[in-house]
This record gives structure tokens, C-alpha cells and sequence, in this order.
């Protein structure tokens, strides 16, 4: 069977929920792009419409086409992305994880301060932080593209784009220049990759 990339993002649901599919489906089209099987989806045992509750979104990458298709949660993602930092704290955002995982979180902290918070920090092989938020001039609280919504904005307008310039830093999942040809805000994704802290463990 082939190898599977599985990347599972955390947001917070309503006004973050276009922010976490946004990087889902950007990974995944910039993946496109450079001949990949890709899946970008949501999981809807989450509640996207609370606002606030935290939900995740997914990415899975292939070099061949991805079998398991009815599969609606990652059990083993390699990269954890985390758009807002507060979720580390009350959740395990790195379950199923094998070890020698990425965790790439949005925050004005540094690397050391978001591990402090991480209970099973061993499965890491490295933290990527960026200030997404500063980047953007504060958090995008956009409904359109949310539950029932019409997504009349391009894929990564707001904290979405530096934060998949900071994964492609950290990981290389993807290319840079195959992002830039699917993220509306190309500038602030080359800012999250200039100015994301990278920390191996």
C-alpha cells in the first residue's frame, strides 16, 4: 500500500474554521501541482459552527492514489498544525502520532515556551512557530466558505498563508513556488517562511 502523508489542522470553530480548511486545501493543491494524490477534508464529528470549540481539518499527500478514501480522521498524522496556540493546552493535538512528527503552530512564543505545554513532546522531531496573526494585522474573522457559506475569498487571504509558508520552511512538504500558485496572499506566505523559528529536538 502506498505511503500516505496525513496532516491534521486545529482551528477554532466559526471564526477560524475558512482559516483550517484554507491550509488543508492548500497543502493539497499545491501538492496537485507537483503530481501528487492529495485529499483535503473536514470532519464533521467536529462542531464548525460553535464558535470557539475546537475542530480539525485534513490533508493527506501521496505519490500514489490513496486507497482509503471513506477514512474521515487522520489516526496517524505526520505534521499537527495549530492555528490558534491556546489549543496545545487542553488537548492532545498529537494523538496517533508516530514518532519524529512535526507541530507547526501559530504564535508570538518561541519553540521552548510552546514545548513547555506539549505532554508528549518525545513524538517530535521539530516545532515550527510563526506569528501568523502579526503578519496579517490580527486574526481574519471571515464566515464566508463556513458551514452552508459560499467561500467568496481566495484560499489563504488571512493567517492561512504564513502558516503554510512556515510548514513548507519546517517540513518541505511542498514546494514554495506550488504554493505561491494557490495562495491569494503570496506576500505574507514568503514572511511566514522567512520568519518562522524552526526548532529540532
Amino acid at each position: 500500500m502506498a505511503s500516505v502523508k496525513q496532516i491534521t489542522i486545529w482551528a477554532r470553530g466559526a471564526i477560524q474554521d475558512k482559516e483550517g480548511r484554507d491550509i488543508a486545501n492548500g497543502i493539497a493543491a499545491a501538492a496537485d501541482y507537483e503530481g501528487k494524490f492529495t485529499q483535503a477534508f473536514d470532519n464533521y464529528v467536529d462542531l464548525p459552527d460553535r464558535v470557539n470549540v475546537p475542530l480539525r481539518k485534513y490533508a493527506r499527500i501521496s505519490d500514489e492514489e490513496i486507497e482509503e478514501r471513506y477514512e474521515y480522521e487522520n489516526a496517524n498524522p505526520e505534521i499537527v498544525i495549530l492555528t490558534d496556540a491556546t489549543i496545545v493546552k487542553g488537548m492532545n493535538v498529537l494523538r496517533g502520532m508516530p514518532k519524529g512528527g512535526t507541530l507547526v503552530v501559530n504564535t508570538d512564543r518561541t519553540p521552548d515556551d510552546i514545548l513547555k505545554f506539549v505532554p508528549n513532546k518525545e513524538l517530535l522531531k521539530q516545532v515550527v512557530c510563526v506569528d501568523a496573526t502579526a503578519i496579517c494585522g490580527g486574526h481574519t474573522v471571515d464566515f464566508s466558505g463556513s458551514e452552508g457559506g459560499i467561500d467568496s475569498v481566495g484560499i489563504g487571504a488571512g493567517v492561512a498563508a504564513p502558516i503554510l509558508g512556515a510548514l513548507v520552511k519546517g517540513t518541505k512538504v511542498v514546494k514554495l513556488e506550488s504554493l505561491s500558485k494557490v495562495v491569494q496572499n503570496s506576500e505574507a506566505m514568503l514572511k511566514g517562511y522567512d520568519q518562522a523559528q524552526v526548532k529540532t529536538l
